[in-house]
């Protein structure tokens, strides 16, 4: 077996796992998050039921990463281009509406019982903290190791998971020997304030995603300035980044080349650019090259390259 085979067999191998290692994740989640429900109002604890609503979007979550994490290596096709990553984000939206819905509702019944307190089955919550660590972990475990950055934010919210039922087991033994009743449904405001948090700092991170902004942390500027300071070109317009799902960034910019560039000049610029695209995380880059005087052919532009300053239009 070739190198490269014995590396694309591993690339599939990690998949696999990965994918395998979501789906068992997804269906534990599901079942566990349907237990929950019924146990948060078994126990009339309303900790478990905002985590319960919190699991409800992670299940969800968890199912569209499974069904996109099995698309991932589906290429472009006469349809979309780009292949079918950017479908994602709309898995996405709807989760942030599941999660911002059921946090609200979760919400309405939380605070009127910090005024008038309801007790809770410690036990019960106990119980079900237990099992929610042990769940959540062992899914986090299978996950560890097994894909890319997909795989590893699913893991990385399944550990937030465990965090949240360390905190209602902590609740629920300190309700077995104080009855104070108002901390368990403190405890469930201050998780679906959690929640309702990092729902919205998603949800502004997706818009910048569907809005085609710059990607957080590609700096345009730099690039443009790494550009320009190559030997044989006059400058640089037209720049512009954007990013297919949050990882996957793509970049267009024209090129302005100085002088009489033959075949050799051109090729060398190319693999210096590459490498700036490279450094600076860029994973589809697109370059026009114009030579000085000639007249820019994006629709609507007047300028010509001669009179090009170095800053994107």
């Amino acid at each position: 077996m070739s190198r490269e085979e014995r590396l694309g067999h591993g690339h599939h191998h990690h998949h696999h796992e990965g994918v395998a290692g979501i789906r068992q994740a997804f269906f534990l989640n599901l079942f566990f998050t349907l237990v929950e429900i019924a146990g948060g109002i078994w126990t009339n604890s309303m900790a478990i039921l905002a985590d319960a609503i919190h699991d409800l979007g992670d299940s969800f979550a968890l199912g569209t990463a499974w069904y996109f994490e099995r698309l991932s290596g589906k290429a472009g096709d006469e349809r979309y281009s780009y292949g079918y990553r950017r479908f994602s984000l709309l898995g996405a939206l709807v989760n942030i509406v599941i999660l911002v819905v059921g946090s609200l509702f979760i919400l309405s019944k939380a605070v009127p019982r910090i005024l008038s307190p309801e007790p809770s089955s410690a036990g019960g919550m106990i119980g079900f903290a237990v099992l929610g660590v042990a769940v959540n972990g062992f899914a986090a475990l299978r996950l560890k190791g097994k894909g890319g950055m997909n795989v590893s934010m699913v893991a990385w919210h399944l550990l937030e998971d465990v965090l949240g039922w360390a905190a209602i087991l902590v609740t629920g033994i300190v309700l077995l020997f104080w009855k104070v009743l108002w901390l368990d449904p403190l405890l469930s405001i201050l998780i679906t304030g959690y929640v309702l948090y990092n729902v919205l700092r998603n949800l502004k991170s997706t818009m910048n995603i569907f809005l085609q902004g710059i990607p957080g942390g590609v700096d345009l500027g730099a690039i443009e300035g790494e550009v320009n300071r190559l030997s044989g070109v006059g400058g640089t317009h037209h720049a512009h980044v954007w990013t297919l799902d949050g990882r996957d960034h793509i970049l267009s910019m024209h090129v302005v080349i100085t002088g009489e560039a033959d075949r050799e000049t051109i090729l060398s610029l190319k693999e210096h650019i590459r490498g700036i695209m490279k450094k600076h995380g860029i994973d589809h880059s697109t370059v026009e090259f114009e030579f000085e005087g000639e007249e820019c052919r994006i629709s609507g532009c007047n300028c010509r390259t001669g009179e090009t300053n170095g800053s994107s239009i």
